[in-house]
Formats: C-alpha cells, sequence, structure tokens
C-alpha cells in the first residue's frame, strides 16, 4: 500500500504541481517574439567574444556580430583563449573594422577559461552603456542586438536562451529535454519576476548594463563558477530586474552528432550546479528516478489505482513536454521517450560527479577546471 502511494500517487502529484503551479515553465511563453519600443536613443554596445578553439565556426559567428543592424555605437572585441587551431588568425581575417581581436593572457589561479577571457575582454572595451557576452559557436539574426537593447529598457541583464542545433538523432532524444530541465530548474517566468528570488540566465547570449554589472563586482566577482551564467544572473538581480527568455534570432553553430557529445556538455557542470554536495547528489538521483522511472514503472508493471496513476503522470509529463517539441519541430511522439531521457541525464549527473572526484571536473577544452579549491567556494 505504502509502495503503491509512493511510486504511483506522488510522481503524479509532482507532475500536477508542475503543471499548474510551477510559474507555467512549460508552456514557453517567455519569448522575444513580443514587440518591444525601441529607446528613445541607443546606447554604446561592446560585444564581448571568449573564444577557445572554435576556428570551424568563428568566421561564420563573428561575420554575424559584424552584421548587425544596430543604429548607435558598437564594437566587437575577441579574446582567443590560447586557442593552438588558428581561431584568433581565422577572426583577424574577416578585417572588420569594428572588430578586435586580443591574444588572451594565460589564466590566473581561481579562475576559470572562459570567465577570465570574459574579464580580458570587458577590461579592454572601455566604458559603453552595455556588454553583449555571446559565445563564439552563436550565429545572431542582424536584427538581434536592437531587439536586446530594446528589451533592456529598465533591466540590467537581458539574457537569450538560444536555439541549439537539433538535426541528428542525438540531438532529437536530448537537446530539446536539456532547454525543458533548464527551465523546469529556473522557471523563466520566475527569473523575470523581480518579486522572485529565481535568478539565471543563458551564458550563449547576455546583454549587461555595464554600471550596474560594476556595482554587483564584475566579472572577478564570479571568476571560479563553471555555470557563470547562472552566477552573472544571480549577481545582477540583486541590482535590479533581469530578463531570460527564447529566442530564434540567435542559433548555434556546434552540433552535436552523438549522445557522447551531449554528455560531455552536461558532465561538465552538473556536479557543480549540485553544489558539489554528496548528500544533494543523491536526493537528486532518488528525486529523478521518482518523477521520472516510477511512472513508468508503476504503469507497465503495477495494478489498480496505482497504475492509472502511474499511466497519468506518464501522459501528464508527455503533455507539458509538447511545446518545447513544437518549438524544436519535433514529433510529439518523443514526449513519450521523456522518463527515458531523464533517465539519461541522470547518468550524465552521476558521470559528472564521478568526474570531478577523479580530479577531472569541469572539462572542457583540455582543461579541468573544477578544483578542490574552486568547488568549496561554490559549495
Amino acid at each position: 500500500m505504502i509502495a503503491g502511494i509512493l511510486f504511483g500517487f506522488l510522481p503524479l502529484a509532482i507532475w500536477l504541481y508542475l503543471l499548474v503551479f510551477h510559474h507555467g515553465f512549460w508552456l514557453l511563453r517567455e519569448r522575444d517574439t513580443a514587440m518591444v519600443n525601441a529607446p528613445a536613443s541607443w546606447p554604446s554596445v561592446v560585444a564581448v567574444v571568449p573564444a577557445r578553439n572554435e576556428a570551424d565556426v568563428i568566421q561564420r559567428s563573428i561575420a554575424s556580430l559584424v552584421a548587425q543592424d544596430y543604429p548607435g555605437e558598437f564594437r566587437i572585441v575577441l579574446v582567443d583563449d590560447q586557442s593552438d587551431d588558428g581561431t584568433g588568425d581565422l577572426a583577424r581575417g574577416l578585417s572588420a573594422d569594428r572588430l578586435t581581436v586580443l591574444s588572451g593572457a594565460p589564466r590566473p589561479p581561481g579562475w576559470t577559461g572562459k570567465l577570465w577571457a570574459m574579464k580580458q575582454g570587458s577590461d579592454h572595451a572601455g566604458q559603453p552603456e552595455f556588454l553583449w557576452f555571446t559565445d563564439a559557436d552563436i550565429a545572431h539574426s542582424p536584427d538581434n542586438l536592437r531587439s536586446l537593447v530594446a528589451r533592456a529598457e529598465g533591466k540590467v541583464l537581458v539574457s537569450q536562451m538560444v536555439r541549439l542545433s537539433c538535426k541528428t538523432p542525438a540531438e532529437h532524444f536530448l537537446i530539446p529535454a536539456f532547454v525543458f530541465f533548464f527551465d523546469m530548474l529556473f522557471p523563466f517566468g520566475a527569473v523575470n519576476d523581480p518579486r522572485s528570488t529565481t535568478a539565471a540566465a543563458a551564458g550563449g547570449c547576455m546583454l549587461a548594463r555595464r554600471a550596474n554589472l560594476e556595482k554587483a563586482g564584475g566579472i572577478e566577482a564570479i571568476r571560479h563558477n563553471i555555470i557563470d551564467d547562472c552566477a552573472l544572473g544571480r549577481a545582477m538581480k540583486r541590482h535590479g530586474p533581469i530578463w531570460l527568455g527564447l529566442t530564434d534570432r540567435a542559433v548555434s553553430l556546434r552540433p552535436y552528432e552523438h549522445i557522447s557529445d551531449i554528455r560531455r556538455m552536461v558532465t561538465r557542470s552538473a556536479y557543480a550546479q549540485l553544489g558539489y554536495s554528496p548528500l544533494v547528489l543523491a536526493a537528486t538521483m532518488l528525486g529523478l528516478g521518482l518523477v521520472y522511472l516510477a511512472p513508468v514503472m508503476t504503469a507497465l508493471f503495477a495494478w489498480g489505482s496505482s497504475q492509472l496513476a502511474g499511466w497519468l503522470a506518464w501522459i501528464v509529463m508527455a503533455a507539458m513536454y509538447q511545446p518545447m517539441l513544437r518549438f524544436y519541430r519535433l514529433s510529439p511522439l518523443w514526449g513519450l521517450a521523456l522518463p527515458l531521457i531523464g533517465v539519461f541525464y541522470a547518468a550524465f549527473t552521476l558521470e559528472s560527479a564521478i568526474l570531478h572526484w577523479s580530479g577531472r571536473g569541469g572539462m572542457w577544452k583540455g582543461r579541468a577546471q573544477a578544483d578542490v579549491k574552486s568547488a568549496g567556494e561554490q559549495a
């Protein structure tokens, strides 16, 4: 009886709560499609682009920044973070007047590589009203900076969850769920509500008001964070309203051809998201099993009301996944696979912890950045 309630009705109660009360995260209402008024005057903006070993995409990415149809003063600072594949030379080959390419200095102790590059770029930017932090593997539509600046009226930070590549079978299986789970963890509606303490940002595209960033302590204040975007969102929300939403105006140029490619992306930061806590990890594993695996097990193998509750929970989660599947133009049948997808992400999270314990935490572009000191500071 107790097991039936635990594995049948409790998951259903959790999914009904998420359906009705969790800021409607699954509806994807936070989009940049709504029209916003243009500012009375267009402020100065400097785009800061940290880049390490991005030779395959850097010219397309920077070309999209050079092509921005922005009426105000706009410059681009690319920081070549000690690439060994010619990234910096390829960017310089664009010969754009508004582009400056810096050769990044060695990373000091206590800094992650990306944040150190962002720090160097923002220091070189001077005194613009806004700093636009964007990744080197993102392409922007010509009107994206206009849209960002217009939406930033009265806000200290505006960020966009860019459209990730979703073409390969591995991407179909895991990429929409990556965004779905992020929105579940940090409901965009709560992030955008000044009354809520929930704060986050999407690191691929973040427009920060420079004066407020300095009040928040600058990039140095978050220098050790593996999950740098959410750390910046938390720091900035203490100084004013922020906004986070989905966009079609910025797209990732980085393909994920195999499940292993997505696994590496997730394992880099999943354990950091849990504060490097074994207890939180254990609770997370139990929670994921209860929320994603238990409904399937009870639907297929239980009986009576517990089996019915399992089927209902499975149907509710599949229905909640539909707006994300429509955003990525995928079959609604992928909703039925969400429990299996959840199991994969649980495995990635466990692997992230194992990598950290073995001294390879935060591994990205050949760097293990989550050392013991930074983990202790972030916990």
